[in-house]
Order: structure tokens, then C-alpha cells, then sequence
């Protein structure tokens, strides 16, 4: 992406809104005693800024982009990679570089009745520690501003409704998952082992210049009743299912694409568990169109879904519905893998997300899951993953 597109983003956001923006990117989050994760920016951020790098800041005032450049140490400087003022301005588009510790006093002086940044969520909502960056950032804006305000909802609307350079990127994504997944099917049986499946993707990924937009899954076997299992390092056997969860991320975009498949011969079982769940996947990709209600479109593939486990006689009460089909049907996919759709009444041209039913048969260690990315148009929709076969 170039500066322009950020640009287009934050004059966008300048124009759903009255007054002052302050975000932040996320921190660098500790690995081991000395080592930090590979950082990976804050979706929103990154979506205003094109920075991929932890700790800089944004503001966003009366058309004007300044950005906030982190205190970087010695030691830091000597050892890690880091934007300078002129690479940031560059990427960004931004008006303008300050130091860290300018921020007060410029904030100080500007005048604004209203400001925005992102709330943090809820830490008791997840399983795993939030970044604190937006949780400090809120602390301190809330000090210097009465009337502070939760800047997300607008920026889920805006990313909900992909552009034609976001479209080709996912497009890019999508095709070298689908290439990738293609190789991996061809080879399958010479592997012994899940994490060489995994492995395959990594090397088709990487030397295309993508990477995992998330931790793959490769779940052989009862591991694919484990909806995200991910430790990939169990033996292949004869007669059983593959489940591949993979996705590539390109250029900031993301791909999230399921198949499963057999090692072996499948079982007569097995394929009725997949010819159910591929039915059931066509079907509700039909149901897709601009205008259509969400609620409706949730209420027909959980019908949909009902009429997949009658079939294979898995739905005797209503207990059985979540037992054997435990997640939900769609996601928004962007950026992020779990992109926002902005909690919209009815689907609109330019949203892109995912069908993915599932069913998984603890007793029987089967877990089928299929999963396409579309593309909701002016006239119905494209499915952006079609080219791969779901075939088992």
C-alpha cells in the first residue's frame, strides 16, 4: 500500500467524527528473558499508518497527521531495526514527526470540545493477556481530556468495506493459500507426520514473500475435534481425516481457507460426514447477497446446519446442535483474520467474510470443516476460494 491509501483512511475517519483522534500501536510483547515475539501491529493503527513497528502514536487534528516517534535506547538503536522520521513520514503520508516526549505539551495545545481513541477491551473477555498499549494510552488521554470518547465503532465501519487495493491484496493472499493448499493435497500421502504439511505451506509462503496470517492447523484424526488446535506434531495414519486450517497474509491482508481431507481411503462414514458438511457450505454461500439480513442469514445456515447433522441421525434434542457444531458460521476477514464487519443490520458490497461449517464427532474422532472467503458484490457475491476443490 502507499501513503496515499492511508491518507484516504485517516481523512475518511476525519470525516465520521468531531474532534480529536490519539491511537497507538501495540508494544513489543516478551518471548524470553532477552527475546521479544515477532511484533505484529495493531490492526487499527496499522490501517491509518502503514508503520509496522511498536510504540509510535498518531493524532489526528483538524485535517492535520502528526505522528509519535518512541524513545529508542542506545542498546536498542545498536541491536534492533527501526524507522527513522523520514522513513515513518514516507509510509504514512503524515504531515509531520514529534518526539515522545513532546506529546504532552502538544496535546496541551490543541483545542478540541471532543477526542477519540480506542477503548481497551475487556481483559475478562479473554484467555490470554491483552496488549496494554491502548489500556495506557486511554489512562493518560483521560487525564488531559473530559470528554474522551471510544473511536472503534467508526474505524469497524470503515474497515468493514474493503477498497479495491485491500480486494487485490486479499486476492494475492487467497491465490497463493489456494496454490499452497494444492501442492500440500498432491504430496499428502508421502507425508508421516502433520507438521510436514505444515512445513510445506511455511516454504510456499515464505518464498512468495507472505507469511501465516495465523497459527496453521494441520489436525489429523480426533485432533480435528480440537477447533483450534494447533501443535501439528502428530503421526499421519491410514483411513483417518486431515483438517487444514491455513491462511497466507500478504501485504497486511489475510487469507483463511479449511479443507479436509483423507489420508488414505476414506471410510464410508467419513465421506458422508464431509459430502454433508460441503452441501451445507454450498448452500449457505447461496444465501449471500447485498441487503441481506445478518439476522436472517444466521437463522438459515443454523437450519442449514440442522438439516447436516438429521442426515448423518447426529440431532436428537437441541443439546446436539452446539455439541457437534460448537462455532459460528462466518467471520469478517481483512487485516485481521477475525476482521470487524462493523455490527452491520445487513450485508453491503465491499465486505468480505467466511463460510465455515463444521461438524465434529468426538466418539468417532472425526472433524470435517470447510471454509471459503467471499467477497459480497453489487449483484451477489464471489467466492474468492473457489478455484480450490473441496472435494475430499
Amino acid at each position: 500500500m502507499d501513503a496515499d491509501f492511508f491518507i484516504s483512511n485517516r481523512r475518511s475517519l476525519s470525516e465520521r467524527i468531531d474532534g480529536l483522534v490519539v491511537l497507538t500501536a501495540g508494544k513489543q510483547m516478551q518471548r524470553c528473558y532477552d527475546e521479544a515475539y515477532r511484533f505484529e501491529q495493531e490492526a487499527n493503527f496499522w490501517y491509518l499508518t502503514g508503520i509496522n513497528e511498536p510504540d509510535w502514536k498518531l493524532i489526528i487534528h483538524e485535517g492535520e497527521s502528526v505522528l509519535v516517534a518512541p524513545k529508542i535506547s542506545e542498546i536498542s538503536g545498536i541491536f534492533n531495526e527501526h524507522l527513522d522520521a523520514k522513513q515513518a513520514l514516507e509510509i504514512s503520508g503524515a504531515n509531520s514527526v514529534i518526539a515522545e516526549s513532546e506529546l504532552l505539551d502538544y496535546l496541551k495545545s490543541l483545542t478540541a470540545k471532543n477526542a477519540y481513541t480506542i477503548f481497551p477491551q475487556k481483559q475478562s473477555d479473554y484467555e490470554f493477556q491483552l496488549n496494554s498499549s491502548q489500556n495506557d494510552l486511554t489512562k493518560m488521554l483521560k487525564k488531559h481530556f473530559k470528554n474522551l470518547n471510544d473511536v472503534r465503532p467508526n474505524l469497524n465501519k470503515l474497515r468493514a468495506i474493503k477498497q479495491k487495493p485491500e480486494i487485490m491484496m486479499m486476492r494475492r493472499a487467497i491465490n497463493l493459500t489456494r496454490s499452497a493448499f494444492e501442492i500440500v493435497k498432491s504430496e499428502l500421502d508421502s507425508y508421516n507426520f502433520e507438521y510436514e504439511a505444515q512445513a510445506r505451506f511455511s516454504y510456499e509462503f515464505e518464498r512468495a514473500g507472505a507469511s501465516h496470517a495465523y497459527d496453521p492447523i494441520v489436525a489429523s484424526g480426533e485432533n480435528a475435534v480440537t477447533l483450534h488446535y494447533n501443535s501439528n506434531r502428530d503421526g499421519l495414519r491410514q483411513n483417518e481425516l486431515v483438517l487444514m486450517d491455513v491462511g497466507a497474509s500478504y501485504g497486511g491482508y489475510s487469507a483463511d481457507i479449511t479443507r479436509t481431507h483423507a489420508f488414505g481411503e476414506a471410510t464410508e462414514r467419513q465421506r458422508a460426514v464431509h459430502r454433508a458438511v460441503k452441501q451445507a457450505k454450498d448452500q449457505i454461500i447461496d444465501l449471500l447477497k447485498p441487503g441481506k439480513n445478518v439476522k436472517e442469514y444466521l437463522s438459515e445456515s443454523d437450519e442449514i446446519m440442522r438439516e447436516a447433522l438429521k442426515s448423518l441421525n447426529l440431532y436428537e434434542s437441541k443439546d446436539d446442535f452446539r455439541k457437534y457444531y460448537p462455532h459460528a458460521i462466518s467471520h469478517g476477514l481483512g487485516i485481521e483474520t477475525h476482521d470487524p464487519l462493523g455490527a452491520p443490520e445487513t450485508f453491503a458490497a465491499g465486505m468480505v467474510l467466511t463460510v465455515e461449517p463444521g461438524i465434529y464427532i468426538p466418539e468417532e474422532n472425526i472433524g470435517v470443516r470447510l471454509e471459503d472467503d467471499i467477497l459480497i458484490k453489487e449483484t451477489g457475491y464471489e467466492n474468492l476460494s473457489k478455484l480450490l476443490s473441496s472435494e475430499l
